[in-house]
């Protein structure tokens, strides 16, 4: 029988034995693991814990908040308010950045965080999830700004998602590969379940909300198209179509099987790249994904190395199956070409 490795241990390994990671980084990590694991026990009280339904308020993005959504974004706060490695945190669901009291320029780290992705869906019970981003503090600056965290994905330290399903599962990436702990909740710690994740290069699975095919840009409508002809279309092959309209749930089934996940831009709003987040989801779920072996592009550049302008930009999201991404974004650059 296999000895169990705690998170704990995974990252102490990484720290003493590959030099991977200094040790402040490590405990900013099980801080954010210990927040999860409080965030999962208030989802599993559900009803009988009274933190279902709206909360009467909306969030920075003007959408509706979810009990349950305050109270993660409050229990990762407090969660890290208390460790000398953070100088600032900044949240989807805050207008403008939290600085750590009384700690920089002791602190060295930043923390990106959506609390709750896929909070919709709490209600019906469907899997959600806490995805979260670390950068380095930029050593030339003197006091905490939001300018401070305007980096791109290609510049994290750490990122991951929680995702909080029939099992509570941890899925991390420190730059060396992406690794996933299962919460034993005997025990009350992440252990080890599967190291080195990989994702299959070719799918026949695609992730996209069909309601908006009447809104798309041309490539993505031309690839979907030629999918949904199957064997008998240009692709040679039949696909499936997944959709669960939470990004966590979606990209941890591309992370176990493969896949593409695609959000688009699309021309109900022009002036917006896409709906995603970039720096709270897009960056961090990008990285995963390439870590694994998949790619990450916004159909015309890849994620990681989209300079952000702003803490709450948007982008267009397609993500998962290398072969799969990298045919689709070829449809972007080559209608850009007609266009020019």
């Amino acid at each position: 029988m296999s000895k169990t490795i705690s998170l704990t241990r995974y990252l102490v390994e990484k720290q003493r034995v590959d030099g991977h990671i200094p040790a402040h980084l490590r405990l900013l990590i099980e801080v954010v693991a210990r927040a999860c694991k409080r965030i999962s026990l208030a989802i599993n009280k559900g009803a009988v814990g009274g933190v279902l339904g709206s909360a009467g308020s909306e969030n920075v993005q003007g959408e509706v908040q979810k009990k349950l959504d305050i109270i993660a974004n409050e229990v990762l706060i407090e969660a890290n308010e208390w460790g000398g490695h953070l100088a600032a945190m900044a949240s989807e669901e805050m207008e403008s950045i939290h600085v750590v009291p009384n700690r920089y320029p002791q602190g060295e780290y930043l923390l990106l965080f959506d609390p709750l992705d896929g909070s919709s869906n709490i209600e019906v019970n469907v899997s959600i999830g806490t995805i979260f981003s670390v950068l380095h503090m930029p050593e030339e600056s003197r006091s905490v700004q939001e300018n401070d965290f305007l980096q791109s994905g290609s510049r994290q330290v750490a990122a991951g998602y929680c995702i909080y399903g029939p099992q509570t599962t941890l899925v991390l990436t420190v730059g060396d590969g992406v690794a996933s702990f299962t919460l034993d909740r005997e025990q009350g710690s992440f252990v080890l379940t599967q190291d080195n994740l990989r994702i299959p290069e070719d799918t026949h699975e695609f992730a996209i909300n069909m309601s908006n095919m009447r809104h798309w840009d041309a490539p993505v409508r031309r690839y979907i198209d030629e999918c949904l002809q199957g064997k008998d279309g240009p692709r040679g092959k039949d696909f499936n179509m997944r959709w669960i309209a939470s990004m966590v749930a979606d990209v941890h089934r591309i992370m176990t099987r493969g896949g593409i996940f695609m959000y688009p831009w699309d021309q109900r709003e022009p002036d917006k790249p896409g709906k995603l987040r970039l720096m709270y989801e897009a960056n961090p779920m990008a990285w995963l994904i390439e870590q694994a072996g998949g790619a990450a592009t916004n159909g015309r550049q890849r994620i990681l190395d989209v300079q952000p302008q702003k803490l709450h930009e948007r982008v267009s999201v397609i993500l998962g199956s290398k072969n799969e991404v990298e045919r689709v974004t070829r449809y972007h650059q080559q209608a850009g070409q007609t266009q020019g």
